[in-house]
């Protein structure tokens, strides 16, 4: 199939676009990497009369340092990740997902806010940003605002952002020294969606766990945190014990969906020993 027939307009400031947007209203769709819009075009399962090109917006590109956190811009492309010294400095956790997203011409072309903004729930860079508790800058209609990672994924590819707005830049903690971080997912093959997928980074004093976040995907209509593994793990060293009280708090935190090709209790067993290898490596880290 091809797309149906459509208009265009390229974009050179986030006004522009924001405006074109509203004057095209739900018959519009921004367009950066096209990796996920574009197949949906050809497929018809989306057919705006316009699409709004934003690829050209300065603002929304580059890494820079602000304060206490690390500004990355919408239009960061995937492979950008893997190269940009600050993200490996300063944003670790994604420096060592960025390699398990899809294939080499995907993160040629993919940015980081349209990953974010799709909020695929088996996609590693949205869980990424609850684990690093970043904020998400979001322009629209009614200006500019920032919301949590946590409050920003809602549902099955629903998230906080309104008809209209767009996201123009994540805002990532600085990494410091006393935390550890740990990334790792099982696929069936290296590209494919993950089985099951887990980022973590945890503030350390000493060998005691000060603080901890722990994001899972592909086991929900969302990204998840694992509040109840985290809750067993905060105060403890990384031994037995409080290792295993996380893996078995796991069944009350994920609700797998049902699927013919992964059952549900396939995926918690999948979580657990990923949990548990993730942990090790924490503690391997000291």
């Amino acid at each position: 199939m091809k797309a149906r027939a459509f208009s265009y307009f390229r974009a050179a400031t986030i006004d522009q676009a924001l405006d074109a947007h509203a004057c095209a209203g739900d018959d519009a769709r921004f367009i950066a990497g096209g990796q996920s819009l574009v197949p949906a075009l050809s497929l018809r399962l989306q057919a705006p009369r316009l699409l709004i090109d934003i690829t050209h917006i300065s603002e929304m590109r580059g890494v820079r340092r602000e304060g206490d956190a690390l500004r990355i811009g919408a239009l960061t492309r995937h492979c950008e990740m893997l190269s940009e010294p600050l993200i490996a400095e300063f944003a670790p956790l994604l420096h060592a997902a960025a390699p398990f997203v899809a294939h080499p011409a995907i993160r040629n072309r993919g940015t980081f806010g349209g990953s974010v903004a799709l909020a695929d729930p088996a996609s590693e860079f949205p869980a990424m940003t609850l684990a690093l508790d970043a904020e998400i800058e979001i322009a629209g209609p009614a200006g500019r605002r920032r919301v949590r990672a946590d409050d920003f994924f809602i549902d099955l590819f629903e998230t906080a952002l309104q008809p209209g707005e767009l996201i123009t830049a994540v805002y990532v903690p600085l990494f410091k020294a006393d935390q550890r971080f740990a990334f790792d997912e099982l696929a069936r093959r290296r590209g494919d969606y993950a089985l099951v997928g887990c980022g973590m980074l945890a503030t350390f004093t000493g060998d005691r766990i000060d603080d901890i976040r722990i994001s899972f995907f592909s086991v929900g209509n969302t990204p998840v945190r694992a509040r109840g593994a985290e809750a067993a793990l905060i105060g403890s060293k990384l031994e037995a014990e409080p290792i295993a009280a996380a893996q078995a708090a796991l069944e009350g935190d994920l609700a797998p969906p049902e699927s013919d090709e992964v059952p549900p209790a396939m995926r918690l067993h999948l979580a657990r020993v990923l949990l548990g290898r993730l942990l090790g490596r924490l503690r391997e880290c000291a």
